[in-house]
């Protein structure tokens, strides 16, 4: 079964994370969206896209702990390196973007509405934050990049270094989300607003972009390869080993 579904609304994709309910992030998992944005990105028809959840309980809850906890360094290693190169495709990518978040979205699934150009969320008990501090993990350096120059430095040093997770309303007055939706409204307002970007003059739009996201992108290559393997370091040592065993055990 494909864990990533992607339909056509006119010129936007759709793609739908659909592992089970909680999207929990794997190599498969990653290399399926990598697929998908390839195509997405390649196809003259699609002028926009929209990721969302195939679910209303999680977007995403973030790595599957329980699968990458038993991987060797080296697989780990893989898998970490997939889900950078993954979010900076997501990034980059010369059309609109929309995250419509109609459930969760948990660390590497925050992370990934972070890759988007807009944020839509679902009002109500729909949480984003990074807790990796508790689990003696640092929120990963490409994320840090791009979570700074969204809400700026003041504010991502609150939520790195507190580990906690925010309401939708919360995110709102962060800049971390856009919009406040009711759940019923996320998709459709997120596809009106790819449709509505798709359809400025294409050549125009992505040089915006381009240079909205270029010195990001240029701080993020700069470093990236160093700060991967510190991550890497980091997941492997004894103290996060430890911590990530006892929340596996607690839920």
């Amino acid at each position: 079964m494909n864990m990533v579904h992607t339909e056509y609304h006119d010129e936007v994709a759709l793609i739908k994370l659909n592992r089970g309910t909680t999207n929990a992030l794997n190599l498969q998992l990653i290399n399926e969206l990598s697929e998908s944005l390839h195509k997405v990105n390649q196809d003259p028809k699609v002028r926009g896209l929209v990721l969302t959840s195939s679910n209303e309980k999680f977007f995403c809850i973030g790595y599957d702990v329980k699968e990458l906890f038993n991987l060797s360094k080296d697989d780990f290693a893989v898998f970490y390196r997939a889900f950078n190169q993954f979010c900076l495709n997501l990034y980059t990518v010369p059309k609109p973007t929309v995250a419509a978040v109609t459930g969760h979205a948990i660390a590497g699934g925050c992370a990934l509405t972070l890759c988007c150009d807009y944020r839509y969320i679902a009002e109500g008990r729909k949480l984003m934050g990074f807790n990796v501090v508790k689990l003696g993990i640092p929120v990963p350096y490409l994320v840090n990049c791009i979570l700074q120059h969204t809400v700026g430095a003041r504010t991502t040093r609150d939520i790195s270094d507190s580990g906690e997770f925010y309401l939708p309303e919360q995110l709102l007055s962060m800049g971390m989300v856009d919009c406040v939706l009711p759940v019923e409204e996320v998709i459709p307002k997120a596809l009106e607003k790819a449709q509505s970007l798709g359809a400025l003059p294409q050549k125009a739009y992505a040089i915006i972009k381009r240079n909205r996201v270029e010195q990001v992108e240029q701080q993020i290559l700069e470093y990236l390869a160093e700060k991967e393997q510190s991550f890497i370091e980091c997941w492997s040592s004894d103290e996060a080993r430890k911590l990530i065993k006892d929340a596996m055990e607690k839920f």
